[in-house]
């Protein structure tokens, strides 16, 4: 097993829901250290950062207006295989199938108000944190 680093954003819909310290609880329960936490609203070239991997597709301004419709609370988790034991964590992206258990299968209410997002390799990590957080942001082992 290998301690990884992952990001973790409480989308709007799930601040707006009040599911903040659920989805907190949740990964702090399962062993994962909070490494940086803060609440904050994206602005619309940070969101276009975020998802420019999605630049091309059709959905992309969907994406970055969804995102940019409420603050966030963003987290940087660390913990064994954390990047994976995160993705089980949070079920399939379209809540209507995410299996029972998981947090968008308890609380996703369509694709798109799914309640988090998170990364989904450590390149993705790489590349999203640093829209969010910088270095020095991130707290070292405790």
């Amino acid at each position: 097993m290998a301690v990884e680093k992952t990001l973790v954003l409480v989308k709007p819909d799930g601040v707006k829901r009040g599911l903040i310290g659920e989805v907190i609880s949740r990964f702090e329960k399962k062993g994962l250290k909070i490494r940086a936490l803060k609440m904050i609203w994206l602005s619309k070239e940070k969101a276009q950062e975020f998802y420019s991997v999605h630049k091309d597709k059709p959905f992309f301004n969907d994406l970055v207006e969804f995102i940019t419709s409420g603050p966030i609370v963003a987290m940087v988790l660390e913990g064994d295989s954390a990047i994976s034991v995160v993705r089980l964590m949070i079920g399939a992206t379209d809540g209507r199938k995410a299996a029972p258990g998981t947090i968008r299968g308890d609380f996703a209410l369509s694709i798109q108000d799914n309640v988090v997002h998170a990364s989904d390799s450590p390149e993705s990590f790489e590349r999203e944190f640093k829209v969010i957080f910088t270095e020095t942001e991130i707290v070292p082992e405790y």
